[in-house]
């Protein structure tokens, strides 16, 4: 016989002005949205009304008792007795006065108004969704967890387990009328899981009927407040919309004609220090869409596809941090796209110019990459001359050349800007410079060697005719901004700068002159690291070279390749796919040093083996014969250092007997030193004399496999006696 529980607290739904019940178990919080309010007043409404069958089940008939929720019982008994007790369940909410008002309460709250308000609300994802009305109250249980921190012991006591104080799809199929219809979520493939209304549980590619709902606290807030804004929601810029350049009309056309239907990737490229952000809201902007920014610190693993959801609901577009290929990893792209690839979101992907898109994201999920448009020298002048207004005037007199020097993007350039602002009225164009180089390094360290100019022009011993060559590259350099961009020189030569050869013997100075320049104009200087550009695989040079020649692009800066004919060598007659690509590699590289728009400084010791249509390319052609006698008595006198005392050697004398290059004068005046001190006591003042000087000498023509017999030292042969 069923016995009648008494009304308790509990059990019946708190009275709120006018008569309406509660939505959740805390009568303080507010739903705005009316549908979702509908579905959590179904879960309150069941949940409540199956406590109060587990009192009378459980109770053995006893009283409720109030603010006291019913005992468990043994799990599997319960399991067992759902199919016994069912009828008797049906006379009991039919005859029990609580169970009966809450049934009551479920009938008045009628047919929900399923007509969508705005993008975002209940009814529009029920209907994007296709979601049933079982579905619905899945979804309502988990966002009632979620937001109600009163249910849990209510869902515990309702599933007669404390140690599972959640909703669940076993509780779910108990508490509604429709039990087959709740077996249908029960699969990953459901749009619940599929576009990230409820998450999986980590690692588990389906969910258990006494897992946990789990609903993101993100998306929690995205349904209860859908008007409300999202943290990293970018609002749109104010003013006139963007005056789009002419190259980006396809890219505009192509995104207005395929909105998407799912995941669609769209690859940025662009180089270090563009504003990515700037460029993909203006783009959301041009669709009519918002832009949500993923910060830096969102997991790909974790959290990404709960923002997606919540951008999904808010018509928001998604900006990818940079690097976001290298966190995700190799071979780790998958997971974090298939969490996500059934949303209908479009997501703009930052590529640093270089970098390409990984190739593990499916190409039916990937856009086009596309390379936005350097900033031009007017637009990097206007910014700049704009950013300093108000600064000294050498300072804002040294802007067109910073524009056109440094080819810095916006990022770079705010911070060039910032930084020089605050040196104050006294900088200048030496300070902006060097803001500007810090921000234009180039990132190549397994390629690239830094160098560090440690000559000026005035100390080179060379010839008038080569001195004179050098003040011409020099003051090429100077003018060349304002031909290219004053004169339009820039159009027809592709605003390149110089490329020059330095040819000669070893040791005649090619080096050193290079470091002169680098001085004189204030240029950044690279050596390139043949050994590690140069690679015995098809295609890689090439890609070395492109690695180099588009981080160069980035300021003016003196490229030096020494030994260049290893790299820029005659083309050959293609007999295999080796030579084949060889040449390739050397068309390729003629073509990048045409466009180069910095100083190029190669130097080779065999001028014949280079190519000729590499040289027509050359701006000048320095040769550096072997010194005279005038000169290399100039270079011994250079050759030691100010504190060193020389005055009991022979110079003129050396410079005419002895035919050396100047590294080779400079290699045997160094190992003289060590000579000389190695015989000289600490507190003794350091000199050189023609024994040591006589010894190094002889020590660099064995070098060169050259005899030093006696004769060779003339008068100074009796100081040689005892040298072996």
């Amino acid at each position: 016989m069923i016995t009648t529980a008494q009304t308790s607290p509990l059990l019946s739904p708190p009275q709120q002005a006018g008569g309406t019940s509660g939505v959740t178990m805390c009568p303080d919080l507010q739903v705005a949205d009316p549908l979702c309010a509908y579905w959590l007043e179904q879960v309150t409404l069941r949940l409540r009304r199956e406590i109060a069958w587990c009192w009378h089940q459980r109770g053995n008939g006893a009283p409720a008792l109030a603010g006291r929720l019913p005992p468990t019982t043994d799990p599997a008994q319960d399991s067992l007795d759902l199919s016994r007790f069912c009828h008797d369940k049906q006379v009991f909410l039919a005859n029990d006065v609580t169970a009966r008002y809450l049934s009551e309460r479920l009938a008045t709250l009628g047919t929900p108004d399923t007509e969508s308000h705005h993008r975002g609300d209940w009814a529009w994802i029920a209907a994007q969704c296709s979601l049933t009305p079982a579905a619905q109250f899945v979804l309502a249980c988990a966002l009632a967890a979620r937001i109600d921190a009163s249910i849990g012991a209510v869902c515990a006591a309702a599933q007669n387990d404390l140690s599972c104080p959640w909703p669940t799809l076993a509780l779910c199929q108990r508490l509604w009328d429709d039990p087959l219809a709740v077996t249908a979520c029960v699969d990953q493939g459901h749009p619940l899981f599929r576009y990230g209304l409820l998450d999986l549980p980590t690692g588990r590619d389906t969910l258990d009927w006494q897992q946990p709902l789990e609903m993101p606290a993100t998306l929690a807030q995205a349904l209860l407040t859908p008007n409300s804004p999202a943290a990293g929601h970018m609002p749109a810029s104010q003013g006139q919309p963007r005056d789009w350049p002419h190259e980006m009309q396809p890219l505009l056309a192509r995104l207005r004609s395929a909105p998407p239907k799912a995941m669609q990737l769209l690859p940025l490229q662009a180089p270090r220090g563009t504003d990515f952000a700037a460029w993909a809201q203006a783009l959301a902007q041009a669709e009519g869409r918002g832009l949500m920014r993923v910060g830096d610190d969102v997991d790909p693993q974790h959290g990404l596809s709960a923002l997606a959801t919540s951008c999904w609901l808010r018509g928001l577009d998604l900006l990818l941090p940079e690097q976001w290929q290298q966190r995700c990893g190799m071979g780790q792209t998958e997971p974090w796209i298939r969490s996500v690839a059934a949303l209908p979101l479009r997501w703009y992907l930052p590529v640093t110019a270089g970098e390409s898109v990984s190739g593990d994201i499916p190409l039916k999920l990937l856009l086009p990459c596309f390379a936005l448009p350097p900033l031009d020298i007017a637009q990097r002048s206007s910014r700049l001359a704009a950013a300093l207004h108000g600064c000294g005037p050498d300072l804002q007199a040294a802007v067109p050349e910073a524009a056109r020097r440094f080819r810095l993007a916006e990022l770079a350039l705010a911070r060039v800007a910032t930084a020089a602002a605050a040196l104050g009225r006294d900088a200048g164009a030496s300070e902006l410079f060097a803001l500007c180089r810090a921000e234009a390094r180039l990132e190549l360290d397994d390629l690239v060697n830094a160098v560090t100019p440690r000559f000026a022009l005035g100390e080179l011993v060379l010839a008038p005719a080569q001195q004179q060559q050098l003040r011409e590259i020099v003051a090429a350099m100077g003018v060349l901004g304002r031909v290219h961009y004053e004169w339009g020189t820039a159009r027809a030569w592709n605003e390149s700068g110089l490329s020059v050869l330095f040819c000669g013997p070893p040791g005649t100075g090619k080096t050193m002159a290079a470091e002169a320049l680098a001085s004189e104009l204030q240029l950044p200087m690279y050596r390139i690291d043949l050994s590690q550009v140069v690679n015995k695989y098809i295609g890689e040079t090439e890609k070395n070279l492109r690695r180099i020649f588009d981080a160069a692009e980035t300021s003016d800066c003196l490229m030096f390749f020494d030994e260049a004919d290893a790299l820029f060598g005659k083309r050959t007659e293609v007999r295999d796919a080796h030579d084949r690509f060889a040449n390739i590699e050397i068309s390729y590289l003629l073509e990048r040093m045409e466009r180069f728009k910095g100083l190029a400084v190669l130097a080779s010791n065999r001028r014949k083996d280079l190519d000729e249509a590499f040289t027509r390319r050359l701006r000048h052609i320095v040769e550096f014969p072997l010194p005279g006698v005038s000169e290399r008595e100039q270079l011994w006198r250079q050759a030691f250092p100010a504190q060193v005392d020389v005055s009991k050697l022979d110079c003129r004398w050396l410079a005419q007997q002895f035919e050396l290059a100047g590294g080779q004068i400079r290699s045997a005046a160094f190992n003289a030193c060590l000579l000389a001190a190695s015989r000289q006591a600490s507190d003794e003042a350091p000199h050189v004399e023609m024994l040591q000087v006589l010894t190094a000498i002889k020590r660099e023509l064995e070098k060169m496999n050259r005899v030093a017999g006696l004769e060779q030292f003339g008068r100074y042969a009796a100081l040689m006696e005892g040298v072996t």
